[in-house]
C-alpha cells in the first residue's frame, strides 16, 4: 500500500441552494442581544446552516467594523431576520472568512436548535434565484 493515500470525503447530507436575493433586518447576538449587524445578504443555504454575506460598513459595533478579523464571532449564538420571508432563524457561528473589498462570510449553523423536518420545509420554501 502506497504511502499516499486517497481518501475520499463523505458525502453531504444536505446540498446547498442558490438562492433569490434575500436580505436581512439584523443580526444580533442570542446571549446578549446585542445588534451586530444592521444589514446582510444571505448567500446560500442547506439543511443544516446559512452562509451569510456582510459588508464591513453593515455592522454596528466600531470593533467588528475596524479589525480584519471577525473571529471573536465563531461559536457565539446568534438570530436574524429574513426580512423577504418575515422569518427569524437562530443558530450558531461555525465559521467567518475575510473575502477582501467584499467584506466577509459568516456561516451559522442552525440544526441544533431547529427539527430535521423544519429545516428541509425551510429549504422548500426558500425562493431560487
Amino acid at each position: 500500500m502506497s504511502a499516499q493515500r486517497k481518501y475520499r470525503a463523505a458525502p453531504r447530507k444536505s446540498m446547498n441552494k442558490d438562492l433569490a436575493q434575500l436580505t436581512l433586518d439584523n443580526f444580533s447576538s442570542a446571549d446578549s442581544l446585542q445588534k451586530l449587524a444592521k444589514y446582510g445578504k444571505i448567500v446560500e443555504a442547506s439543511a443544516s446552516g446559512i452562509l451569510l454575506h456582510f459588508k464591513r460598513d453593515d455592522f454596528v459595533s466600531k470593533e467588528l467594523r475596524s479589525n480584519l478579523s471577525i473571529d471573536q464571532l465563531i461559536g457565539k449564538n446568534v438570530f436574524f431576520n429574513i426580512h423577504e420571508m418575515d422569518l427569524e432563524i437562530s443558530g450558531q457561528v461555525a465559521r467567518v472568512k475575510f473575502i477582501g473589498k467584499e467584506g466577509y462570510l459568516v456561516a451559522v449553523d442552525y440544526s441544533t436548535d431547529s427539527p430535521e423536518y423544519w429545516r428541509e420545509c425551510l429549504m422548500d420554501l426558500l425562493p431560487t434565484g
